[in-house]
């Protein structure tokens, strides 16, 4: 299989109701609007969709997940990570949507089509307050998150154009 071969799922996760736990979603609304993607790149909005994701996931080649991280930073730090950090990213306290992607990466794993998988994560600002915007922090970092993902794109085998 070649790099253009691969299926990359990008996938923004988190909960919009609850203002930059929706970063990984508005991410990927940003990114739809700004972008075209080659064939091989699917970006979807999973939302808290938990186990109900582990379709799309087993059909993909790559997963880049998008979502808010709790890694002690300040506000709108950006990371990418892999392996091991991938399970301390994703145990995101007060929220129950990464405990379900969590298991559903490891019932793919189990049935046997587990992804490549990274997480380009935001520190976010506020995670509490009931709002639909993200914070100013988050809004002003977003740029820097959408180019972490393009990057991981690219690095995978995909390609991206501005509109």
């Amino acid at each position: 299989m070649t790099e253009s071969d691969k299926r990359i799922l990008v996938l923004g996760v988190g909960n919009i109701l609850f203002t930059d736990e929706g970063i990984g979603v508005r991410c990927i609304e940003e990114m739809l609007t700004k972008y075209t993607f080659s064939d091989n790149v699917t970006l979807m909005d999973g939302g808290t969709m938990g186990t109900k994701l582990m379709g799309p996931i087993m059909e993909a080649d790559h997963l880049i997940v998008c979502d808010a991280v709790l890694c002690d930073d300040k506000p709108g730090a950006v990371y990418r990570l892999v392996g091991d950090d991938l399970r301390k990213s994703l145990a995101f306290r007060d929220s129950m949507h990464q405990t379900d992607l969590v298991d559903t990466l490891g019932m793919c794993e189990l049935v046997g089509n587990r992804p490549e998988a990274i997480v380009i994560g935001m520190e976010p600002s506020d995670y509490h307050s009931m709002a639909l915007e993200l914070s100013p922090t988050a809004q002003a970092c977003m740029p820097a998150m959408i180019a972490s993902v393009i990057r991981e794109i690219e690095k995978a085998g995909g390609t991206c154009t501005q509109i």
